[in-house]
């Protein structure tokens, strides 16, 4: 029993004792939980934070990319036919400014045709890249279809790194379904160099961050990038938008979240020590007290509970790094605990502190401001809330936030009690994330900049800075879309004359200088409110956007064509063009920009068909016959593609024996329509149509055919004559065809028209000459009497026959002045050693007469009409053009 009781009274005395053991155990566990969830929202808030600034930089380098990409999107809308060279030079541009694009390229209508780099350019074309199921030949039809930027990846690319596919449709109007399509531009972008570049690497963290990033809704499977566990580790997830591609970023730390803080054994010992100050006075005062135990219970009570208080706030303040001061208003005195100490890098045995050793650390900067906000805290008894600067003994400059409040104590003092904390963490991340979008809006504005420099220079030309075709364009159309004025609008289509003949002759340098010289001169010359665009080459066209009549038109084109004939100096060499000028006027609505401008080009083509130098103003007539030539060039384009064009053989006879001497291949076109047709049906249209050297080479061809096929029949033709023209003739591969035959030297001759040799390239053509004789090949100058040529220029040629134009041969039956001219022909051949040739021989009279004054050569109908190849054997096999069974014209 008195055991029992013993413990009983022991139990009654320590039951306080041992409450108080277990609210300090508790609440030494409450905050050690605490300090480990404080951490990991602290570790999630910093891991977020970072993954934040990730996002951004890969949002923006990669959007910035492909904006970049757009700039050669854009070029290629105004320029859809740039050259290879000129689209390497603009992609190497783009390329050096962002180092994460590894090559663009460009496929029209899904055929690849450029890229960059050069060696990607062989891989991309030769593997085709867009080929009908290739991975990437879907993406690009969705690009063509939808008229939007496509991103395909990440994916793994040919040498093994990972990137991205972009795919830019192009449209030639206005970018959008619909239009024009052009093609796609495909651009690659380099994920490795991102991420080897620090992009995913969260730079300046205190916690080691691992990385996934895989795409939304269920896009990828797996990560692309990081560890595939890193989603399911409690991750923290961003959503990072890539174009029309949504990645979702996660980031955990790499020890997992499980970790724990650094000083949590101190933490612990630091609690453990604390119940232990607490529990052993407790149970002291209770071994001394023991017999006051009822008078000193409720005192102990609120004793053990104000200690409890003053220890879970000791571990908070602990927790959070947080410093309390407190400040005697009246005297002055200003008291720092430990962690203020700390913060402001005093050792925590400095002494007591004062209001001027908080002053003497406060920044310069800022020490004027945080002494005006304490004082005026102070002064209307208000909260205090304020951030600042302090300089540490060390030099380094943290930021501080302080908070305080004002009351007065029981003796009612005035004082200010208030905490400090370390905010430069805070201060400095705001500090990154402003100036990250500081970057990012002077990109964009760099981006604009250049967006609107691209933009001129897709609606001027670089050369003259005046407006290009794409400009014209959308000029007229806004001009379609106004009321039309009463009297319309007209366009004066503007091309060069002899512009060609400089650039051949001075180089492109002084085409370029014309070309210049010609824009100040139309801008000098408009007027206010009309508008003058290159269209291409030497062509300008335009807009008299005035009220004025055809009269004032045609007064304005005059005075254009006497301002451009102005001449300048080049070089040292006087430049001077001419121009020739087709008028259209727009009269009703139903006439379109584009009608006008086909009718102005009409015109043009007719003042360059009456001599150039002039102005033709479009009517209907002009119109039908420009259709009816352009019919015909259809027509003669068609043939050249079908081999209409065939050789018909004239002989030519000995004048002495008539023994065929030589035969002339003339060109014939077998229209599939009109039948056989002369060269004077076609021969003007196939000269503007640059397509004279294609009939001469197959009519060549035919007769060298011939030529071979007659000598395996046994006939005897010394020599085939071919007309050579002076497209031909400047043609390189003339040369070439010729030197790989092995002609027998005088077999063929080639006819030439006096007016040839004899114009401004007569050095040129007597180089040409010298080289086709090398060759074996006799020369002829045809329609002799009717051109320019000189005694000079036949020493200097040296032909070897000179054929007297029909028009010279015809009259010397009745003519005895004419016969005398044909004398005086044939001695200036026989002194210089030339063969003379007389066509259009139309009777026997005329042959006896020729033969008679020394003509070693007759052609004509008189002796045989030209006749198709199978015909000229029959009629060379049985010698059909013996006169009443005459054998020759000698004795």
């Amino acid at each position: 029993m008195l055991y029992g009781k013993q413990f009983r009274s022991a139990l009654a005395y320590y039951l306080p004792a041992l409450i108080v053991v277990a609210a300090v155990f508790v609440s030494i566990v409450y905050a050690d939980t605490q300090k480990r969830v404080v951490h990991q929202e602290t570790a999630r808030a910093d891991v977020a934070t970072r993954l934040g600034l990730i996002r951004s930089r890969l949002e923006n380098d990669i959007n910035a990319d492909i904006q970049l990409v757009k700039g050669i999107v854009a070029t290629l809308k105004t320029e859809p036919d740039i050259g290879n060279a000129a689209f390497n030079a603009l992609t190497r541009n783009i390329l050096e400014g962002a180092p994460s694009l590894r090559g663009v390229a460009a496929a029209r209508l899904l055929n690849p045709i450029h890229a960059f780099p050069p060696t990607a350019a062989e891989s991309a074309i030769a593997n085709g890249y867009l080929s009908p199921g290739s991975p990437l030949r879907s993406a690009a039809e969705q690009a063509r279809d939808t008229g939007q930027i496509v991103v395909t990846g990440p994916q793994k690319l040919n040498d093994g790194s990972r990137g991205i596919i972009v795919q830019y449709p192009v449209f030639n109007e206005a970018g959008r379904p619909g239009g024009n399509f052009w093609g796609i531009v495909t651009a690659t972008i380099d994920l490795d160099r991102l991420y080897d570049g620090g992009r995913l690497s969260p730079p300046g963290s205190a916690i080691d961050v691992a990385i996934a990033a895989r795409g939304k809704d269920g896009a990828f499977d797996q990560p692309f990038f990081g560890k595939a566990d890193v989603p399911q580790r409690d991750a923290v997830r961003m959503l990072a938008t890539i174009a029309d591609q949504n990645w979702m970023l996660y980031a955990v730390p790499q020890s997992g979240w499980t970790q724990t803080p650094s000083d949590i054994w101190f933490f612990r010992c630091l609690m453990t020590a604390v119940g232990a100050l607490i529990m052993a006075p407790v149970l002291w005062v209770a071994s001394l007290l023991r017999e006051r135990q009822a008078n000193i219970g409720v005192l102990r009570q609120r004793e053990e509970e104000l200690r409890a208080l003053s220890h879970r706030l000791e571990i908070a303040l602990e927790a959070s790094k947080i410093g309390v001061w407190e400040m005697d208003v009246s005297s002055g005195s200003l008291f720092w605990d430990g962690r203020m100490k700390t913060l402001y890098g005093i050792g925590k045995n400095s002494g007591e502190a004062c209001y001027d050793i908080w002053r003497s650390c406060l920044h310069p900067d800022d020490l004027q401001v945080a002494e005006r906000n304490f004082a005026e805290a102070i002064r209307n008894n208000r909260d205090y809330s304020t951030d600042f600067r302090i300089v540490c003994a060390n030099g380094e400059v943290r930021h501080i936030r302080a908070f305080g409040t004002v009351y007065r104590d029981s003796r009612f003092r005035k004082k200010i009690v208030g905490v400090n904390w370390n905010v430069t963490e805070d201060v400095r991340l705001q500090e990154e994330l402003r100036e990250a979008k500081r970057q990012a809006e002077v990109h964009n504005q760099e981006l604009e900049r250049a967006r609107q420099h691209m933009e001129y220079n897709s609606l001027h030309d670089a050369l003259t800075d005046l407006p290009n075709r794409r400009y014209l364009d959308q000029y007229l159309k806004q001009l379609d879309a106004q009321p039309l004025r009463r009297n319309g609008y007209a366009l004066l289509h503007i091309d060069l004359d002899r512009f060609k003949e400089i650039n051949d002759t001075l180089g492109h340098g002084a085409g370029d200088a014309i070309l210049r010289h010609t824009a100040a001169k139309l801008r000098d010359n408009i007027r206010r409110g009309d508008f003058v665009a290159r269209i291409g080459g030497d062509e300008f066209v335009v807009v008299c956007n005035t009220t004025v009549t055809d009269i004032e038109h045609r007064e304005l084109a005059r005075r254009l064509i006497e301002a451009l004939n102005s001449s300048i100096v080049y070089d040292g060499q006087d430049c001077r063009v001419g121009a020739s000028i087709g008028i259209a006027t727009r009269r009703s609505d139903e006439e379109t920009a584009e009608y006008l401008l086909i009718n102005a080009d009409i015109a043009l083509y007719e003042a360059k068909r009456q001599g150039r130098n002039r102005v033709e103003h479009y009517t209907d007539s002009i119109k039908s016959e420009a259709l009816a030539t352009k019919q015909t060039g259809d027509a003669i384009l068609r043939s050249l593609e079908c081999n209409d064009f065939v050789a018909y053989y004239q002989p030519q006879f000995d004048a002495r024996t008539l023994e065929i001497c030589g035969v002339e291949a003339l060109a014939r076109w077998d229209h599939p329509e009109r039948g056989l047709e002369n060269p004077s049906a076609f021969m003007k249209i196939a000269e503007d149509l640059n397509v004279m050297a294609q009939i001469d080479a197959a009519i060549l061809d035919q007769a060298l055919f011939q030529a071979t096929r007659w000598e395996a029949q046994g006939l005897e033709i010394p020599r085939v004559s071919v007309n050579i023209s002076t497209q031909r003739l400047f043609d390189e591969t003339l040369l070439e065809r010729i030197g790989s035959l092995k002609l027998p030297k005088g077999k063929v001759s080639f006819e030439l028209l006096e007016s040839i040799s004899f114009d401004d390239r007569d050095e040129v053509t007597a180089s040409i000459i010298a080289r086709l004789k090398d060759h074996g090949i006799d020369i002829e100058i045809d329609d002799f009497g009717t051109g320019y040529a000189s005694i000079l220029s036949l020493l200097k040629l040296a032909p070897r026959r000179l054929k007297i134009d029909r028009q010279l041969i015809r009259p010397v039956v009745h003519s005895p002045s004419q016969r005398r001219l044909i004398s005086s022909i044939i001695d200036i051949g026989r002194s210089l050693s030339i063969e003379i040739v007389a066509e259009g021989v139309e009777t026997m009279q005329h042959a006896h007469i020729l033969s008679d004054l020394g003509c070693q050569v007759l052609q004509g109908y008189a002796l045989a009409r030209p006749m198709a190849a199978n015909d000229f054997i029959g009629f060379a096999k049985r010698r059909q053009w013996f006169p009443t069974g005459e054998e020759s014209f000698a004795g």
